[in-house]
């Protein structure tokens, strides 16, 4: 079997990468070898791989710089995907693509379902709804995965941000009134490659299990690297109002996401955040 992941280089096509399953060859490409708005590459790239699969992990995630930038981030979000969705239907591929939980406005009280009404905030999580629709429109066997809040041992995220941060000042302020699930990439790849193994179609979601603000994240990160040996000491985190740090975009207040198909399919629930945080702590630990 083979796979085509787009978005090389990036902290989940990296994760999808190290955790491919046994006799499964994976082609990576990144923006620099495909552009992926561009339809008559994308179908020369997908022609000359020959995939049983396309697993996009592709995408415009800047999410402040989309508001001054709406071009770039629907033709990557929406004319990329539904390019690699088509190109992979016409090959006589499947496609997996990956999701946000940006097309939800963050006003529920409840974790949002997957079949839940999107309400996107803004440019972002406009352009990714966007790209879901066109990648089911393409090929009505698409398996459409969201998520949220996704940090790994690799390149600029969240977490990597409060190392450094924290080191250097010793403490940060960080907004405690959005909730929402920090997620590893290496446990997304792994659900991911599980639902691709499993035939897995429609739109699901997947983020590590447990509820958290970005405080508590920020919290924890702070003191599992000092545990870790990371940090020289523990440094002091100052939860913040959403209104005290405005950014251009806005975010959802709340991003928690079931994902009880997804446990339905894989036959186990995901792991908590926490272990998982530590998991990729001690990565970057080992990689110093």
């Amino acid at each position: 079997m083979k796979a085509l992941v787009t978005g090389a280089g990036g902290q989940l096509a990296t994760e999808l990468l190290i955790r491919s399953p046994a006799g499964w060859t994976v082609d990576a490409l990144s923006e620099v070898d495909l552009d992926i708005r561009d339809l008559a590459s994308v179908r020369a790239a997908v022609a000359r791989s020959a995939p049983d699969i396309v697993l996009n992990a592709a995408a415009y995630t800047a999410v402040d710089r989309a508001e001054t930038e709406p071009e770039i981030a629907w033709a990557v979000n929406r004319d990329g995907a539904a390019n690699l969705a088509l190109a992979a239907r016409e090959a006589g591929a499947r496609i997996a693509h990956v999701s946000t939980d940006f097309v939800f406005d963050g006003q529920a009280s409840r974790a949002y379902r997957p079949d839940d009404a999107p309400a996107p905030l803004g440019v972002y999580g406009a352009s990714k709804l966007a790209g879901e629709i066109a990648v089911a429109e393409a090929a009505p066997d698409a398996l459409i995965l969201r998520t949220a809040w996704v940090y790994s041992p690799h390149g600029g995220n969240f977490l990597k941000t409060m190392l450094r941060v924290m080191e250097a000042r010793g403490e940060v302020r960080v907004v405690a009134d959005q909730i929402g699930t920090p997620t590893s990439a290496p446990t997304l790849a792994e659900a991911l490659w599980g639902l691709t193994l499993a035939g897995a179609v429609g739109t699901h979601h997947h983020t590590d299990a447990g509820v958290a603000s970005w405080y508590d994240f920020a919290q924890a990160i702070g003191e599992d690297a000092h545990a870790a040996g990371l940090l020289p000491t523990a440094p002091r985190v100052i939860p913040i109002r959403t209104e005290d740090y405005p950014t251009p975009a806005r975010r959802p207040a709340f991003s928690v996401l079931d994902k009880a198909s997804t446990w339905a399919i894989l036959g186990r629930p995901s792991g908590h955040w926490r272990p998982a945080m530590r998991a990729v702590l001690d990565a970057i630990r080992r990689s110093i």
